[in-house]
């Protein structure tokens, strides 16, 4: 890994990408989606702020464990501007996102449970396939897609 001297505080994109681990495009879709930002010099070359190499690690831990660009973009946003990530941010911040996590997990296991029953009977069927139909309150009164049919008659006596 490139080591930058102490004096450099900024960071070309390719230092930036060397010491994060991300590509290039990665960071260039990153500060595109306002996770990080960068300064242009006069030639127009992008200058990241050695900061830019934590908020860089925060985005990358919070995506590897599921959550969204969306949610770490408004995680970030909520610190103090230019402010990087503090350990206290990542534990306030994996704390609410447990939650959301939890119930991905959960919902995973129920369809990893489904899945084996649904690759065994081949049909797919609306009927009563918890994947292709997973949640169905109206299947608990009807089997199959009988909605449009009926919606047709409902149109036709009224």
């Amino acid at each position: 890994m490139p080591q930058i001297p102490e004096k450099i505080h900024e960071l070309t994109v390719g230092q930036l990408s060397a010491r994060s681990g991300a590509a290039v495009s990665a960071l260039h879709f990153y500060e595109a989606k306002g996770l990080i930002s960068s300064r242009r010099t006069s030639g127009n070359q992008r200058r990241y702020a050695r900061d830019a190499l934590r908020r860089v690690a925060f985005i990358r831990a919070a995506q590897r464990v599921g959550i969204p660009l969306a949610t770490i973009r408004e995680a970030l946003s909520a610190l103090p501007e230019e402010r990087t990530p503090t350990r206290e941010d990542w534990s306030r911040l994996s704390a609410a996102w447990r939650t959301e996590l939890d119930a991905r997990i959960t919902q995973l296991g129920r369809l990893r449970d489904h899945l084996t029953d649904c690759i065994g009977c081949g049909c797919l069927s609306l009927e009563n396939c918890v994947l292709s139909n997973p949640d169905d309150v109206i299947g608990e009164s009807m089997a199959g897609s009988r909605l449009l049919p009926l919606r047709k008659e409902n149109q036709e006596t009224a």
